[in-house]
C-alpha cells in the first residue's frame, strides 16, 4: 500500500508539473490533483493493461510508440471522470502523458525497490 501511495505522489507531482507546463492541461487545485493521481493509479493497474493487449498488434508495428497514445487515453479518461481536471485535445494529451512518465520514472528512480515491495 506504501508503494502505491509513493507513486501516486510522483504521479501527482506530474500532473501538477504538465498542468503548469503543457497547454490544455489543467488542475484546479492540488486536491483536484491528488484525487487524479490516485485515479490514475487505478486506471493503470485495472484499464491500461486491458487496453494494452487490445492494441498489442499496431503497438508492435508502431515499435511501442502507440502506448504514448494509450498514456494519453488513460489520462483523458481520468479527466473526464474527475471534474477538476481538464485534458483539451490529443497533442496536450500525448505531452502530458509524457511528463507524467517522466517524473513517475524519475521518482522510480528515486524510490528504487521501496516503492515495488508494498
Amino acid at each position: 500500500m506504501t508503494g502505491f501511495l509513493l507513486r501516486a505522489v510522483f504521479a501527482g507531482l506530474g500532473l501538477w508539473l504538465a498542468s503548469r507546463i503543457v497547454p490544455g492541461v489543467s488542475a484546479s487545485g492540488w486536491q483536484s490533483v491528488a484525487i487524479a493521481a490516485v485515479l490514475l493509479g487505478i486506471v493503470n493497474a485495472v484499464v491500461r493493461p486491458v487496453v494494452i493487449v487490445l492494441t498489442l498488434p499496431i503497438t508492435l508495428v508502431t515499435l511501442g510508440l502507440f502506448l504514448l497514445v494509450v498514456n494519453a487515453a488513460m489520462l483523458g479518461l481520468v479527466a473526464m471522470v474527475l471534474p477538476g481536471l481538464a485534458v483539451h485535445g490529443f497533442w496536450a494529451g500525448i505531452f502530458g502523458a509524457i511528463v507524467i512518465g517522466i517524473v513517475s520514472w524519475f521518482g522510480h528512480l528515486l524510490l528504487g525497490e521501496a516503492g515495488e515491495r508494498d
